[in-house]
C-alpha cells in the first residue's frame, strides 16, 4: 500500500481489551496524536466531570430517592453558604452552620441515642447522591432493622464533606456515622458514590479512623455488593467498637449470581 493510501488511524493491537474496562486504553493513533474521536470523547468526559463538581444538589430528587429507606429525613447545611464557597473553603464543608446545629440538637432532645446515622451529602458530585444513595440505603436499612439496630433519621446535607458526619453523629448521639457522599468525578464516571464509616463520631476524627466503600454505581461496585460490604463493616464496627486502620474489610464473597462486581474505576 502506498503512503497516501494508509488509513488515517492506526488501530491498537490490544483494542479488544476495551470491552472489559471503561479506562482509556488501546485508543490507537493518528500520526503522533490521538484519533479525533478519542480526543473528543476525552473532552466530553472532562466537561461532564467539571459539570458534576459545580452542579447543585436537586433536593427534591434526593428526598424522593431516599424515600426507599423508609426513615425520616432531616435537612442540614454546612457552613459553606453556596457551591463556590464550598469548593474554595473545604474547611467550611466539614462543619454545620448554626441553624442546622440547633435543629439537630432539638432532634436529639426529642429522641434517643442510636446505633447508627446515615448522612447523605452532595460532596463533589450531587449527581451520585441523587442516583445511588436511595437504592443503596433501600438495601441496607431493612437489613439493619431486621437485626434490631436503632437508626437515627437520615440527614441530607447540602455543601457537605466527609467530616460533616462526625458533628452530625455526635449531635444525634449515634454510635456509628455512615456518610454517603459524591466522590470526585473521574473521566469515566461523574457519578461515583462513596460511603465513609466512623465509629464514635465526633469533630476531630481523622481519615485513618474511617472505613470507605468506594465507587458505588451500577458500572462500578453495584448496589448488592456495596450493601454487602457496608453491612459487614457496620456489624464488625459495632462488635469491635472501632473503624479505620484497625478494621480490615474481609466480607465473604457473595453467592454466585448475587452481585456483579466490575473492575471499572471512577477515573
Amino acid at each position: 500500500m502506498a503512503d497516501g493510501d494508509r488509513p488515517p488511524v492506526t488501530e491498537d493491537p490490544w483494542r479488544s481489551l476495551r470491552e472489559l474496562t471503561a479506562a482509556r486504553i488501546a485508543l490507537g493513533r493518528a500520526g503522533g496524536s490521538l484519533p479525533t474521536r478519542a480526543q473528543l470523547d476525552f473532552q466530553t468526559a472532562h466537561a461532564r466531570a467539571r459539570d458534576a463538581v459545580h452542579r447543585a444538589l436537586d433536593v427534591d430528587a434526593a428526598l424522593g430517592a431516599l424515600a426507599a429507606a423508609e426513615l425520616p429525613v432531616l435537612r442540614a447545611h454546612s457552613a459553606a453558604a453556596d457551591r463556590r464557597e464550598f469548593l474554595l473553603r473545604p474547611d467550611l464543608g466539614r462543619r454545620l452552620n448554626d441553624a442546622s446545629r440547633a435543629r439537630l440538637g432539638v432532634e436529639r432532645e426529642a429522641g434517643r441515642d442510636a446505633d447508627a446515622v446515615f448522612v447523605v451529602a452532595d460532596g463533589l458530585s450531587a449527581l451520585a447522591v441523587e442516583r445511588h444513595a436511595g437504592p443503596l440505603l433501600g438495601r441496607v436499612v431493612p437489613e439493619l432493622r431486621r437485626e434490631g439496630w436503632t437508626l437515627a433519621p437520615i440527614v441530607l446535607a447540602e455543601q457537605g464533606r466527609v467530616a460533616l458526619g462526625d458533628e452530625v453523629g455526635e449531635l444525634l448521639g449515634a454510635r456509628l456515622a455512615a456518610v454517603l457522599i459524591g466522590e470526585r468525578p473521574g473521566l469515566s464516571a461523574p457519578d461515583s458514590l462513596g460511603v465513609y464509616l466512623t465509629f464514635a463520631p465526633r469533630p476531630g476524627r481523622v481519615d485513618a479512623e474511617r472505613n470507605c466503600v468506594s465507587n458505588v454505581r451500577p458500572d462500578g461496585l453495584d448496589y448488592p455488593a456495596a450493601a454487602h460490604k457496608l453491612l459487614w463493616l457496620m456489624r464488625e464496627a459495632r462488635r469491635r467498637r472501632l473503624t479505620g486502620v484497625g478494621l480490615k474489610e474481609e466480607a465473604p464473597a457473595l453467592a454466585a449470581g448475587a452481585a456483579r462486581i466490575t473492575s471499572r474505576g471512577a477515573g
